[in-house]
């Protein structure tokens, strides 16, 4: 349902001005970081839907990344691979919080890269030796493209598909792992 933007602009002035009475009113740097974060996040259906997932997704995130330039960036991307990929940007979330708890230039004891945990081969085999799988938008890319196609070769469940983005198919942990990440974390009530 799209509402006119003066009622949601009214609606967010609104619970800002009711929710300053509970904390402290963002800083002026923050808020402008806010509103360019939000005109370059394309993948959302309207201004007012980046808003509020930018934000809620932004809070929910600093105990892992303190800088909010750096976690709105790095939700921006999220959001925009998941959304290209198919996926929920909230389990991309959970993925990265089982995979690497937010750090970007994470390397597990079998060698996966990033934030996501991208096996290096896959360089090879997308002739691309030049990518760097620490650099986030790289990192986002590759591992969205990979759950999406297991999610795919799954018929959509989930569990499996994350099974086999982890090299673990037919062993309940890691799924398990994720998605309770995702519920207990990152779920967002429709």
């Amino acid at each position: 349902m799209k509402y006119p933007y003066w009622l949601c602009a009214l609606t967010l002035v609104v619970a800002m001005q009711a929710s300053a009475s509970i904390r402290q009113a963002p800083e002026p740097e923050l808020r402008d970081l806010m509103q360019r974060t939000v005109a370059e996040a394309g993948s959302f259906q309207d201004r007012f839907d980046a808003e509020v997932w930018l934000l809620d997704m932004s809070t929910r995130l600093k105990r892992f990344m303190p800088d909010a330039g750096e976690r709105l960036t790095l939700l921006r991307l999220v959001h925009q691979e998941a959304s290209k990929a198919g996926l929920k940007p909230e389990w991309v979330l959970a993925l990265i919080h089982a995979e690497s708890h937010f750090d970007r230039f994470a390397i597990s004891s079998v060698g996966a890269q990033g934030m996501m945990q991208v096996m290096p081969f896959w360089k090879a085999e997308l002739g691309r030796p030049q990518d760097n799988l620490t650099d986030n938008a790289t990192n986002l890319r590759y591992g969205c493209t990979i759950l999406s196609y297991y999610l795919k070769k799954e018929n959509g469940d989930i569990n499996r598909a994350l099974a086999r983005y982890n090299g673990s198919l037919g062993k309940p942990h890691y799924p398990a792992k994720v998605l309770g990440f995702w519920q207990d974390f990152w779920y967002v009530r429709p």
